[in-house]
């Protein structure tokens, strides 16, 4: 990968790889510094990296950091997650929220492959490569996904 390419890679991909963290994280600041570190690890890795297959390196980057800090938030109980939540019940006028509601109640996992799927508008192979599963596994987890936030969201009644 040459220098032109690695800028071009920051110009195209930093704001999706900004918004998949984002929606995965929740917190703004920690988004920033896992874009910033897979960057960082893309630069320092320049010479081994195809040109052509930046952004598979730089989601799968970003997402292997992402998991490594939640599950140090989850090692020192920093971590915002709540296994309770799992039907949303409330009347909201607000889809936004109450789809990041629902985004939160969902295991990371699936969170991911469904931001990634449903957001972002990446096929099931690609997924696959970023976060190391299978296209079937891919497949059986945004199916779960979009189960959970079916139940969750309730009927669209609610929401509306």
């Amino acid at each position: 990968m040459t220098t032109k390419e690695y800028n071009q890679c920051v110009d195209e991909y930093a704001d999706g790889l900004y918004r998949f963290i984002l929606k995965n994280m929740r917190n703004e600041e920690e988004a920033r510094d896992i874009v910033q570190d897979s960057f960082e690890k893309m630069w320092r890795n320049i010479d081994n990296i195809d040109g052509k297959k930046s952004k598979s390196y730089l989601f799968t980057t970003g997402y292997h950091t992402m998991i490594d800090r939640i599950r140090k938030q989850k090692h020192y109980g920093e971590s915002d997650y709540n296994e309770d939540v799992l039907y949303h019940t409330d009347q909201y006028s607000d889809l936004k929220s109450v789809l990041q509601s629902a985004l939160k109640s969902l295991p990371e996992i699936q969170k991911a492959v469904i931001t990634l799927r449903d957001l972002e508008g990446y096929s099931y192979e690609e997924i696959g490569q970023i976060t190391s599963l299978s296209e079937s596994q891919v497949k059986v987890y945004i199916y779960r996904a979009r189960v959970s936030l079916r139940k969750f969201i309730g009927s669209l009644e609610r929401v509306i």
